[in-house]
């Protein structure tokens, strides 16, 4: 289900698409308030989260735009609290309207929310990238000529990491929040973890190696 973000600052952007991706959501990104009415108009998204401050054209305007010709759900992201400015966006058509800074958790649930309310149900079907299929609801990962492989739930969560970034290296703090929580691992049990996925994903024959060490920085999953 694909959702479109609307947001400049470009690592809140990289942080709250990141979310959106492991909770199952595929995101397009724009940086501008312009930029944002044409990836509407192309992809034709099932939900818009929209920044108010943006360059170009401002989210207000965005909003307007969307609802004089579509019936897209909106929620808006901003700094700006104020009774005018919260009031203006509702009476524009915004479905929700959230003040940063915000809970991702609380994010995704309310994303959720107002997707039931317009009758659109979220679903989290089968992630692909590279030469993967991910089944993160059966815990299984499949290679083309190749039977499906049990993953436990930390494998889950790594291979969906790497897979969400395929083709990006991805720092080993960033990769041990994800999996463990901020508190939860370290990297002696993040190296422990890929060498166990790694053996999974290669088989017996130990071909295609696609987890890589990026030596001093982290991991990636090569395209």
């Amino acid at each position: 289900m694909k959702i479109l973000l609307v947001e400049d600052d470009l690592a809140l952007s990289d942080v709250t698409a990141f979310t959106l991706r492991r909770a199952g959501f595929a995101v397009t990104i724009a940086h501008n308030g312009v930029t944002a009415i044409e990836l509407w108009e192309q992809s034709q998204p099932a939900l818009v989260l929209l920044d108010l401050n943006l360059p170009k054209k401002d989210g207000l305007a965005v909003c307007r735009h969307i609802r004089t010709h579509g019936a897209t759900p909106i929620i808006i992201l901003s700094v700006r609290n104020s009774d005018e400015t919260i009031v203006e966006a509702l009476e524009l058509g915004a479905d929700d309207y959230i003040v940063k800074p915000y809970s991702t958790t609380q994010l995704v649930a309310r994303v959720r929310a107002v997707l039931r309310r317009a009758g659109i149900t979220p679903t989290a079907g089968p992630l692909q990238a590279a030469d993967l299929t991910l089944d993160r609801a059966r815990h299984e990962v499949q290679r083309p000529g190749r039977a499906a492989v049990r993953l436990t739930p930390l494998e889950v969560r790594l291979l969906e990491a790497l897979m969400l970034n395929a083709g990006q290296v991805l720092p080993a703090d960033t990769l041990i929040s994800t999996v463990w929580g901020p508190d939860g691992g370290d990297r002696t049990m993040l190296k422990q973890l890929v060498y166990r996925l790694r053996a999974k994903l290669e088989g017996e024959g130990g071909e295609g190696v696609m987890i890589e060490n990026v030596p001093g920085v982290g991991y990636t999953l090569g395209k």
